[in-house]
């Protein structure tokens, strides 16, 4: 799907989703990643959904949001709340949804000016296995 551009495209913008990947500011990005809305996006070591682990969540941390939004692929997931304990813990919000409501829920987050991280599983196999 393509979402339409906006006056925010100093930022860092999701403008577009689908199975296989997103697209940041028309660019697109295949694997998994990191989007902050005043950084350019970083890759992500989370491969999979069941790949990720507490410290995937630590570095999230170093860059202090108030909300992190987690795309967990096609369908929604709840990860573990032992692995965001260290975010709760410090008043950081983590909510789980499928990834398409993820980028949605980021660009409004980012455009209402909040201090919000999306974190993207991108699994190319996903779907793939039986």
């Amino acid at each position: 799907m393509k979402l339409h551009q906006s006056d925010t495209q100093k930022y860092q913008t999701v403008t577009g989703y689908d199975e296989t990947g997103v697209e940041i500011n028309a660019e697109r990005y295949n694997y998994s990643l990191i989007v902050l809305p005043e950084v350019p996006p970083r890759a992500w070591n989370a491969p999979t959904f069941e790949s990720i682990s507490a410290e995937h969540f630590a570095l999230i941390g170093e860059d202090n949001p108030d909300v992190v939004i987690l795309g967990t692929g096609a369908r929604q997931r709840f990860i573990h709340p032992r692995l965001t304990a260290a975010l709760t813990m410090r008043r950081i919000g983590v909510e789980c949804m499928d990834s398409q409501a993820a980028c949605r829920t980021y660009n409004i987050l980012m455009g209402e000016g909040r201090k919000v991280t999306l974190a993207l599983v991108i699994d190319t196999n996903e779907g793939t296995s039986a």
